[in-house]
């Protein structure tokens, strides 16, 4: 690890720098409430110089509104519980965690990871690990808590350097963060703030929480196969014989009751699944469309956030009555109750953030922006490709110094989307671009909420490491990642498929 620390020393120093930076920061609900106050601030100074500009669409003639008139106040003193109530992605993560909840405190989750971990071929270990990464997303943080460290573990068990193990595990968890087989917490969050700022351009645009679902489900294997490359090709041989004080121990197999218990929740999704295929196969199926029987716009697709919420409680109670980890409906409810518990100072993030995005859109300072935006981006004459990937780069970058996806994007989402809107491009275009870019930095910011204790589980098998460790271990996934990534959307933007259902890279 001194080899790799003393190679990395550029790194090394860039990175404290960048930490230095992002501590200097308020918290995030406080830049929140700044952000607001100045759009209060900024919606004056505005008005005072009478910027207008041409909507592209109705023709019609837009200007800034004072925030500091008496409408303004008014405004904003009568609508602020509304702002909060009202904002799109609170209840989406809130329902969608309390099923999460119930599946993550029987039990179900843990089980289910260790099942998939365990009964994998050796040689097969570094890509199930990676996989299994990405797939923990659906479960928010528990890949983190869980799989990261049993991955060393695993690894140790099996001969190899612990932290080979780590290190493709975090690359799952967190540099694929975006990528998923199923739909998780942050669908909901994200797909609610596009809708937010999509309504800027028009108020009856609403992104499904599955719109970027084609393009993540390719990209779980595309980010599976390439983290296995790099933790085989290059941070095994870097790492070299693992000389360390930590032993060798065994993970305990599913007993008896868990493996009752993950039949029984098979069961009840196999259950959940014939429910769902016998509303949406028929041509006049309970969960089509009532009117014109489509899938798309059904209620099936509009419920996503319920029937998350569905099939991971049930599934959960489930694998706590086979596996006999709940007793009664009280335990069931402290599932719940601590899934919530979680989400305090996000709640907090989550009243600020809805104000800024509120008084923002009163203002029509981003549709200002936005419209005066596009235009520049029209002269520069930038085409898909070299636009989305520059889009990407700044998301990256941001991402070093603000490690919240869902703060990240409540900044960037009235901006960007209206703006490349009016260039032809989809909200779930932009959001697929932004959430690459978001997630490829994950594993090299120090201002990632988890990189704390990442630092902490590699401490236990290399007692000097800190962050310049972290970096350097993880650097090439970063470097990876990007250019996969990269690569793919190119390729979809060459082939113009659908990034989810419904979901086009075009407005019509």
């Amino acid at each position: 690890m001194t080899q790799i620390q003393k190679k990395k020393s550029g790194v090394d120093r860039f990175l404290s720098v960048v930490e230095r930076i992002g501590n200097a920061l308020p918290h995030p609900a406080t830049l929140f409430a700044g952000f607001a106050l100045l759009v209060v601030i900024l919606s004056w100074v505005a008005s005072q110089f009478e910027l207008a500009v041409v909507h592209p669409g109705t023709g019609q003639t837009v200007t800034p509104f004072n925030l500091l008139s008496t409408e303004g106040l008014h405004m904003i003193l009568t609508r602020m519980v509304t702002n909060f109530t009202d904002f799109a992605p609170l209840g989406t993560v809130l329902v969608s965690l309390l099923g999460i909840g119930i599946a993550e405190g029987t039990g179900l989750i843990g089980a289910v990871l260790r099942l998939v971990v365990l009964s994998s071929p050796k040689r097969l270990l570094t890509f199930v690990i990676v996989f299994a990464g990405v797939i923990s997303n659906t479960a928010s943080e528990v890949g983190y808590v869980l799989l990261v460290p049993l991955a060393a573990v695993i690894f140790l068990a099996a001969g190899r350097h612990p932290l080979a193990g780590l290190a493709a595990a975090f690359a799952g968890v967190s540099g694929g963060y975006s990528a998923n087989l199923l739909l998780g917490t942050v669908d909901p969050l994200l797909a609610g703030l596009s809708t937010e700022a999509a309504n800027i351009i028009d108020p009856n645009y609403a992104v499904n929480p599955a719109a970027n679902y084609y393009f993540m489900f390719v990209s779980t294997f595309l980010i599976a196969a390439l983290g296995t490359w790099v933790t085989e090709k290059v941070v095994i041989p870097r790492l070299g014989e693992y000389e360390g004080d930590e032993k060798p121990q065994s993970i305990d197999r599913l007993n008896l009751q868990e493996k009752r218990g993950l039949l029984y929740a098979t069961i009840a999704i196999l259950l959940m699944i014939a429910f769902i295929l016998g509303g949406l196969i028929p041509d006049y199926g309970y969960l089509r469309d009532p009117e014109t029987n489509e899938i798309l716009h059904s209620p099936f697709m509009s419920g996503i956030v319920a029937f998350i919420f569905l099939l991971a409680g049930i599934a959960g109670i489930a694998y706590g009555i086979g596996a006999k980890t709940i007793k009664n409906d009280s335990d069931v409810m402290r599932g719940m109750s601590k899934s919530m518990e979680t989400l305090g100072s996000y709640i907090v993030l989550v009243f600020f953030a809805a104000q800024f995005v509120a008084y923002f859109n009163w203002t029509n300072l981003g549709l200002i922006l936005a419209i005066n935006g596009a235009d520049l981006l029209k002269t520069l004459g930038l085409s898909d490709i070299p636009l989305m990937i520059t889009f990407i780069v700044v998301a990256a970058l941001i991402n070093l110094v603000m490690g919240s996806a869902s703060a990240k994007w409540a900044i960037m989402a009235p901006v960007f989307i209206p703006m490349f809107m009016l260039l032809g491009y989809t909200p779930e275009f932009t959001q697929v671009a932004y959430r690459v870019g978001d997630s490829v930095t994950n594993i090299i910011s120090p201002m990632m909420s988890y990189f704390a204790l990442i630092v902490a589980f590699i401490q236990r098998y290399d007692k000097k490491a800190g962050i310049g460790t972290v970096i350097s271990t993880m650097l090439p996934y970063t470097v990876a990642f990007f250019v996969g990534w990269v690569l793919l959307l190119i390729i979809w933007i060459l082939l113009d498929l659908p990034i989810g259902p419904g979901a086009q890279m075009y407005m019509p």
